[in-house]
């Protein structure tokens, strides 16, 4: 007879382990609190415009690669890959703005024009950050952080010293242009902290970004949930929408049930994919890892203001994915990390797919989709949000030199309260536990607990940390560690 597991939340990791559980001859059943699966990359459709609500940059295509062909299928099978030109785009200020195109000599051209002799550093410092790419995907962030010595091999440990150093001080060190260094440092914020606090190993973002360069799936991100979807119950997954978990029911250190507001559902084994801290309150407190001491001290990762915008007509002078860096990026990093209030003067990312994808919007017509970083469990009201909207749509008008508010169909928003009850989410962040020194590998909370025999996590909160690639990579580890404890009757290897 098979085992059941009992998978919590439909995110980018939970459909990774369930498909490799389901694989390895497990009965996996995954229990989503929302009504479409997918967790915090769920899509808005409105007025014919789509919207990826969460994640919006496919980086690091050849992990997605390699989660495919692990069940002997690829990409192109579900998927339509498109690699940007450019990139993205960078705004500095009015008539200022510097364009990331697809190819590592035209990047090295933009930054010669910037800063002579740039170009040289420039692939000195990818070179290295390619090495550390290799290092990190072929001998670190396929660990399952259970013992310090999965870091230790020969390539590691000639790395050891870049996990003293920190990027801010490995670019500017090499660089002097403030535009090259807010572009060199603006990669690591995905990894949820300050160039100043994440480790020079961790330059392979770098290499992600101008080496392996910037994907659009067509139909958004949510075309590659939809695949991972499909391809979980063509294994055998069964997927359970509006299921809100209120309780992990344990019995002797063992996990027997999962109770939502419809009933129950008995597991030989649970794995939660949902916030790790949400999940730890499912438990009886005596059957919890982590005290809420522990989480209050630890770095998480922004959260984000959010705005969804259907235009009546095409803009100017933007690019797919556009940074608009015209302020002061430490001042704005200071707020959200140090000091933890709102941004008197807020960095902001700008995001219109129609202009690569035409399904994203009707014809003649611009999907917008709008962020700015923020702190996370900062108070959030109506007031705020139309606050903000106003000040980024302002200098958005002035930096682009168009005329925008009179041709803005709708808007709707997401921050942290959303964050909060759409996704459990601690404090409202958006994109989990940041990757500093001290919560790096084996130092994040564990895919297995301590204290419940067949009670594991996978996501973001958990190894190998924030981001898309490492969710799939997440969902294999816990994956790989259940088999390893809990070996099924009709085993296969992953």
């Amino acid at each position: 007879m098979k085992l059941k597991i009992i998978i919590i939340g439909s995110g980018f990791s939970s459909l990774s382990a369930s498909c490799y559980l389901a694989k390895a001859g497990y009965d996996v059943t995954i229990l989503e609190k929302n009504t479409t699966v997918g967790g915090r990359a769920r899509q808005l459709k409105k007025e014919g415009f789509t919207f990826d609500i969460g994640p919006s940059w496919y980086w690091m295509p050849d992990v997605f690669e390699r989660f495919f062909n692990d069940f002997d299928k690829k990409t192109s099978d579900f998927y339509q890959l498109d690699k940007l030109n450019p990139a993205y785009q960078v705004y500095f200020g009015k008539d200022d703005t510097i364009h990331i195109e697809d190819t590592l000599e035209k990047i090295c051209a933009a930054f010669e024009q910037e800063e002579k002799g740039s170009s040289k550093k420039l692939k000195k410092f990818i070179a290295n950050a390619e090495d550390n790419y290799n290092v990190a995907i072929k001998d670190l962030v396929y660990k399952p952080g259970v013992s310090p010595l999965e870091l230790v091999n020969a390539k590691t440990v000639k790395k050891l010293g870049q996990f003293f150093s920190n990027i801010k001080r490995d670019v500017r060190k090499e660089f002097k242009n403030d535009r090259l260094i807010k572009i060199l440092e603006f990669p690591v914020l995905f990894l949820g902290a300050k160039p100043s606090d994440t480790p020079s190993f961790y330059s392979f973002m770098n290499y992600a970004d101008f080496g392996l360069g910037t994907w659009h799936p067509n139909g958004g991100m949510y075309s590659v949930i939809e695949a991972m979807g499909k391809l979980a119950t063509e294994l055998g997954v069964t997927i359970k929408t509006e299921q809100n978990v209120q309780e992990i029911k344990v019995d002797n250190n063992t996990a027997k049930k999962v109770i939502t507001q419809h009933g129950e559902f008995e597991a030989a084994i649970v794995l939660s994919g949902a916030d790790y801290h949400h999940s730890e309150t499912l438990l009886a407190p005596k059957y919890r890892q982590y005290s809420e001491n522990y989480w209050e001290k630890k770095t998480f990762a922004p959260s984000s203001l959010l705005f969804y915008v259907g235009f009546d007509k095409k803009l100017q002078n933007v690019s797919h994915h556009t940074l608009f860096f015209d302020v002061d990026f430490d001042a704005h990093a200071h707020v959200i990390y140090d000091k933890a209030a709102w941004p008197k003067e807020p960095l902001f990312y700008a995001n219109f797919p129609s202009m690569t994808d035409s399904s994203m919007a009707p014809e003649g017509k611009e999907a917008g989709f709008f962020l700015i970083p923020i702190a996370p469990g900062l108070k959030d009201t109506p007031e705020l949000r139309k606050q903000y909207f106003d000040i980024i749509m302002n200098r958005f008008q002035e930096i682009t030199q168009q005329n925008i508010s009179n041709h803005i169909i709708f808007k709707e928003s997401f921050c942290v309260n959303d964050f909060i009850k759409e996704y459990n989410s601690y404090k409202g962040n958006a994109y989990g536990m940041a990757n500093t020194l001290l919560q790096t590998a084996f130092l994040r909370p564990k895919l297995k607990s301590k204290k419940v025999s067949n009670l594991y996590f996978t996501g973001q909160l958990t190894v190998p940390g924030p981001g898309v690639p490492p969710a799939l990579i997440s969902g294999k580890l816990v994956a790989e560690l259940i088999i390893k404890h809990q070996p099924n009757i009709h085993e296969s290897t992953i």
